[in-house]
């Protein structure tokens, strides 16, 4: 895929290889997020310090917003402070408020027919820069699933209330004041019991870049959220999200990741009649939801399927892989 045209602010740091995706059961961070961090802590720092340390807020700002906007996360956060030596620095980094820039592709939506409710996404990223941990959690007494990002955030995931959501990037470059939206995906999963709540939550929560969020409870409610630093959140019954919030906003990447193609195929599916969950998910392993252009970056790297009503989790590939999480039955793969 062709980087489009005045795409200037920095993706997230590569690192050596393509990381293999694993399964890890840790209720309380511990060793394995140590872990985690000793190897990604070098690429992430140069990440955050990309564009000088004066562009970052320092600790007391970012402390001072976690305080304020997501105040159930901040023993967990002292926790990790802790796991990385105290590191002021690291700290900083842990808060997620006020990050670099990032681009993500994406294709996400939310079913309610034969097999639902679930919530089906691919993501398309360069697969260097994926963590590739799934990480079944309670660190807030609620049990969560989802693949990690920067270390304590989720790119998706489904909480032990019923909640699924997942983001997309929202396909213009604009970057202020917030949170990385990992981080408030994370937060949305720990507090909230259904879509109501979290669309509440994320129209309040300032986030740093544009982003969709696409969510489906238990109960078959669901919404996609669009946010971003520079416009009102807008709440939407929508259950479909690719890379765009409005036609033309930044027109060089929409043709570049095809937002609209993928948008029109993931419409064409959910109003299919006598469509299947089974189809449905089939269909984000095919052209044109499913990505195989690795080697330009943006390729898809993992399709998910969160089932909120059982407390489900899977990840597919097309070759028929498959790794599973749920909460009633933990596994972990190292």
């Amino acid at each position: 895929m062709p980087t489009p045209e005045g795409l200037e602010f920095p993706l997230l740091p590569a690192r050596t290889a393509p990381p293999g995706f694993r399964i890890v059961d840790e209720p309380q961070p511990g060793e394995n997020f140590q872990d985690a961090f000793a190897a990604m802590w070098p690429a992430y720092r140069e990440w955050w310090l990309k564009e000088g340390e004066w562009a970052r807020p320092d600790l007391g700002t970012c402390r001072a917003m976690l305080d304020t906007w997501m105040p159930e996360l901040v023993p967990t956060f002292e926790r990790l402070v802790e796991l990385a030596d105290g590191d002021p620095l690291a700290a900083r980094f842990l808060s997620m408020y006020r990050p670099p820039g990032f681009v993500v592709g994406c294709s996400q939506a939310a079913f309610t027919g034969d097999g639902g409710p679930v919530l089906v996404r691919n993501y398309d990223y360069p697969a260097s820069r994926v963590e590739g941990i799934v990480y079944r959690t309670s660190w807030t007494g609620r049990g969560v699933i989802g693949m990690s990002d920067c270390l304590w955030g989720l790119l998706d995931g489904v909480n032990d209330a019923g909640l699924a959501a997942s983001l997309t990037f929202g396909g213009r470059p604009a970057v202020g004041d917030g949170f990385g939206i990992p981080l408030v995906m994370r937060y949305v999963l720990e507090v909230c019991d259904d879509v109501e709540a979290a669309c509440g939550v994320l129209s309040q929560i300032p986030v740093h870049a544009v982003q969709n969020v696409t969510l489906i409870d238990r109960g078959g409610d669901f919404a996609t959220v669009r946010v971003g630093p520079d416009r009102e959140p807008e709440v939407l019954t929508v259950p479909v999200a690719t890379n765009h919030q409005h036609r033309g906003d930044w027109p060089e990447y929409e043709r570049a990741v095809g937002t609209f193609e993928r948008e029109r195929r993931l419409l064409e599916l959910l109003r299919t009649p006598g469509m299947t969950r089974d189809r449905l998910v089939q269909a984000f392993l095919e052209e044109p939801l499913h990505r195989d252009d690795l080697a330009s970056g943006f390729g898809t790297l993992y399709t998910a399927v969160y089932f909120p009503a059982d407390g489900r989790a899977e990840y597919r590939w097309p070759d028929g892989m498959m790794m599973t999480q749920s909460f009633v039955e933990a596994k972990e793969r190292l």
